[in-house]
């Protein structure tokens, strides 16, 4: 048995990372289009149709093809907790991308893999090497780069955008931690936008704009793009761990700098593309890790499964 697992292991490694690849590019596509919309429009009135989309969504695929266990959940205390992180964080990139730069969200975007590292040892019982943190400093490192005069001033946005990054890695920390006792990603992804539906419903009245069918339709392509990111996510995050899986998410500012270039007229400097292969450098190595201690690991001494 400890063989089939050791021979397992890369071939998870692999899935998980290119899940994580195709969700760099919904996700950052879902982001252009928070960013159009935000300039008009309250948080509310987006996630009130998004979440109740994405959780129609979810409904809609576990009745055509169940999942065992559907959308309940044997973890509701670390499902809430994932849920109210995913709502703060939500919101939280919302008004980072209305206050802050398009392609500057991305270093706090930069920052959750570290923020991973740091919650999985106590969240996840993870021990995170040292060279899985030296690649971690150098991935932050590469973000750093992207900004040739550097974040000079703490301003309200950076302060929204760092509880956007704290608040994100905590939701999908807590659904790789769901995903260790129940399979079906489908309920990750349900209760956190039921909650976001719910939450934003009771404020909506409160700052509902007209919508013209154009932002409607961006709002239902929004919810579209966003529920195949988060389940893709949710798959991934059970294949690898947080603080490999988060590096590689840092993937998206080439998305970024395509629809900035595209959509905001946002052209980068060379140093930004410097910091980008620092990046994508660190994540590829984290990778490569899952990959290490499998080829040196002796088969005379098997390995036994940790005790949930």
């Amino acid at each position: 048995m400890s063989s089939l697992t050791a021979k397992a292991a890369p071939v998870a490694a692999l899935t998980g990372a290119a899940l994580v690849l195709v969700y760099t590019a919904l996700i950052s596509s879902a982001d252009g289009i928070t960013k159009m919309l935000s300039g008009g429009y309250a948080a509310p009135q987006l996630y009130a149709i998004s979440g109740g989309l994405v959780a129609f969504f979810c409904f809609v695929a576990n009745r055509v093809k169940p999942a065992p266990g559907g959308l309940s959940t044997t973890q509701p205390v670390a499902m809430a907790v994932r849920a109210v992180a995913t709502v703060i964080a939500g919101v939280s990139f919302f008004y980072a991308f209305r206050l802050l730069p398009f392609a500057e969200v991305f270093v706090f975007i930069g920052l959750m893999p570290i923020m991973a590292g740091l919650l999985s040892g106590p969240i996840l019982r993870e021990r995170v090497p040292l060279r899985a943190w030296l690649a971690l400093g150098a991935g932050f490192v590469g973000v750093t780069c992207l900004f040739p005069s550097g974040v000079s001033a703490v301003t309200l946005g950076h302060a929204v955008a760092l509880s956007a990054c704290f608040f994100g890695t905590l939701s999908m920390v807590m659904a790789r931690y769901v995903g260790r006792f129940e399979t079906n990603a489908l309920a990750l992804v349900f209760y956190p936008n039921l909650l976001n539906m719910i939450v934003m419903a009771a404020a909506l009245p409160f700052v509902f704009k007209p919508m013209p069918l154009g932002d409607l339709g961006l709002a239902v392509a929004y919810a579209a793009l966003l529920f195949g990111a988060r389940w893709l996510l949710v798959v991934a995050l059970r294949l690898l761990p947080a603080y490999t899986a988060t590096p590689l998410m840092n993937l998206q500012f080439v998305w970024m700098v395509i629809i900035g270039a595209v959509f905001f007229g946002e052209v980068p400097g060379s140093n930004i593309y410097l910091g980008a292969a620092i990046v994508v450098a660190s994540g590829c190595y984290l990778v490569y890790q899952q990959f290490v201690p499998q080829r040196r690991r002796t088969p005379a001494r098997p390995v036994m499964p940790p005790a949930e």
